[in-house]
């Protein structure tokens, strides 16, 4: 009795592992199987109910040994990724020291070319010195015989040199005579002209006063002019109301050349009325501003007072 339960039960749990092993390769079960005619000769195997947890946790075990398979292979994977960048990275290293060498190398070359280069000018500097020593012994030589010569002939010469001596200073004395002269007469020349430019220089100075003070006055009035300008483009786009009225907001305002706003902060004022003041000055952009050099210097950073309009 004991042989005849333990055939089905193997032959049952071997079905049921076979089973388990096509679930994990995802074999469609869907469709009915084809009943399998009775072999006349096998034994008869009786039914034996599987746990279906036991199956579960048995596909379970394979799925986790697959992904254990596929974690494996990526470290592999990743493993030989780190080894190729290795060595790649000592290739770079290796061939950045084999061209510092190189350039070790040339540099040395450079310099022993360079310290050759040096012993033959220092060479060729010592001839050359040698030479002059030798052409200044020569005509150290020559001049202690010309000065003995020169001794022999002085005191022949002696009473010929004092006489030219007194006519050259007779004839110093009337040059230095003509010179002084000379000089007076250019020293009033100099101050002639000396008091010329300086007339020349004022009137100079007092037409260019003229003509800065014009060019101020106009820059000015051309200043009120487009700060008029400003505060009406402001005001156009005021969003104000009767509680604003009688109220003020001071602003500072930076712009551009081309009257684009660049920053523009708050100085003081009514907080409301400051508030959509800066959102006036947002909505417009760009103020309204000279392309005069000097007219817009004095706009790029203004400060401004904007009222409501009554």
């Amino acid at each position: 009795m004991q042989q005849k339960m333990t055939l089905p039960f193997v032959v049952s749990l071997l079905a049921h592992v076979g089973l388990v092993a096509l679930l994990a390769l995802g074999v469609d079960f869907s469709s009915k199987p084809k009943p399998v005619a009775p072999q006349p000769s096998a034994p008869v195997v009786q039914a034996v109910v599987v746990d279906q947890a036991k199956v579960q946790e048995q596909v379970e075990r394979i799925k986790q040994a697959k992904a254990a398979e596929a974690e494996a292979e990526r470290k592999r994977r990743a493993e030989e990724d780190k080894k190729a960048r290795a060595a790649q990275e000592k290739l770079k290293k290796l061939e950045l020291e084999r061209k510092r060498k190189e350039a070790e190398i040339k540099k040395a070359e450079e310099a022993a070319k360079q310290a050759k280069l040096k012993q033959k000018q220092e060479q060729d500097q010592a001839r050359k010195l040698a030479d002059q020593r030798k052409k200044e012994e020569q005509a150290k030589a020559k001049a202690e015989r010309e000065r003995k010569a020169a001794e022999d002939k002085a005191k022949a010469e002696a009473a010929e040199r004092k006489r030219k001596e007194d006519e050259r200073k007779r004839k110093e004395e009337a040059e230095r005579k003509r010179k002084e002269e000379e000089r007076k007469r250019k020293a009033a020349e100099e101050a002639a002209r000396k008091a010329r430019e300086a007339d020349l220089a004022e009137q100079l100075a007092a037409e260019q006063a003229q003509i800065e003070a014009a060019r101020s006055k106009k820059v000015l009035s051309e200043v009120d002019r487009y700060t008029v300008l400003i505060r009406q483009t402001i005001q156009r786009n005021l969003r104000t109301d009767t509680s604003m009225r009688g109220k003020e907001c001071r602003v500072n305002i930076r712009l551009a050349p081309d009257g684009f706003v660049i920053s523009s902060k708050t100085l003081g004022g009514d907080a409301n009325l400051c508030r959509v003041t800066q959102a006036a000055i947002n909505a417009a952009g760009k103020l309204p501003v000279s392309k005069e050099p000097d007219v817009y210097a004095k706009l790029k950073d203004i400060n401004l007072t904007v009222q409501p309009e009554q």
